[in-house]
């Protein structure tokens, strides 16, 4: 059990304990009633906000401790121009990586996704819709969403995805459920650049990650803005976090040998 999902089931237990206190013996003051409501509802809160938490299911945030390699993940693309300068950095310094991308971009560029594929670089899903309340829809129609950005990738590459990371990575009990359903393995991360953010300056998205490379880490970056208004700032500060991992004796792996180290080949 990890240890968020053993927090959630102390605070259900408790929850439930002040129930019955309530209806055996006598009506609890209301502000530690209300104290109480509110402090479980952060907990159930944290829970989908904090994947690294896995409260309501597995995901995979970090490889094995003693792991010399680092998994450097992209999100948000393809992206006809700047998905191919990140390939190009990466092929510089020989590097292979997980790109999550987005159903709807991969039907507009669909060259962009084989190109990922042919030069040896993993592909997961990160929906079909950039759906920022994914978490909140039901798991039927997080499944359906999730479904048709496979079956794009499938139809381009002849390879079914087995990773997705959901959007902004908020992981509710319906969101498991629908990887479950779809045989996904969920994956997180233990250290984003925040290159996503508008206003995010090369030099700071670099530092923020080598402060954060460490053996096991994977690693959070994208190749396309969330809406191609911008270019991510990842794309200069990728070569300086390339060298700062090779100077520490970092290699990379794709993230999903992670997952498979965590889980075994039959995930």
């Amino acid at each position: 059990m990890t240890p968020g999902r053993g927090v959630l089931y102390v605070a259900s237990a408790t929850g439930l304990a002040l129930l019955a206190r309530s209806l055996l013996l006598a009506p609890l003051p209301l502000w530690i009633a209300l104290l109480a409501f509110a402090s479980y509802g952060a907990i159930v809160l944290a829970g989908v906000l904090l994947p690294q938490l896995e409260m309501y299911g597995p995901v995979v945030w970090r490889g094995p401790r003693g792991s010399a390699s680092v998994a450097l993940t992209f999100d948000d693309g393809p992206h006809p121009e700047h998905t191919l300068r990140v390939l190009d950095i990466l092929d510089d310094y020989g590097v292979k990586a997980t790109f999550f991308v987005l159903g709807s971009k991969a039907d507009k560029h669909p060259q962009i996704i084989a190109e990922i594929a042919q030069r040896g670089h993993e592909i997961g899903v990160h929906g079909y819709d950039h759906d920022r309340f994914s978490s909140l829809r039901t798991a039927a129609r997080i499944e359906a969403d999730v479904a048709r950005a496979i079956a794009v990738v499938e139809r381009i590459t002849g390879v079914r995805p087995t990773l997705y990371r959901p959007p902004v990575g908020h992981v509710s009990p319906r969101t498991d459920t629908a990887a479950s359903r779809l045989d996904l393995d969920i994956v997180a991360w233990s250290v984003r650049g925040r290159d996503g953010v508008e206003g995010a300056r090369p030099a700071q998205v670099a530092a923020r990650v080598i402060r954060g490379l460490k053996p096991g880490a994977i690693v959070l970056l994208h190749d396309a803005a969330e809406h191609d208004d911008r270019v991510p700032a990842s794309i200069e500060a990728l070569p300086a976090i390339l060298r700062a991992a090779a100077s520490q004796g970092l290699s990379f792996t794709p993230a999903g040998e992670f997952v498979r180290q965590r889980f075994g080949d039959g995930s």
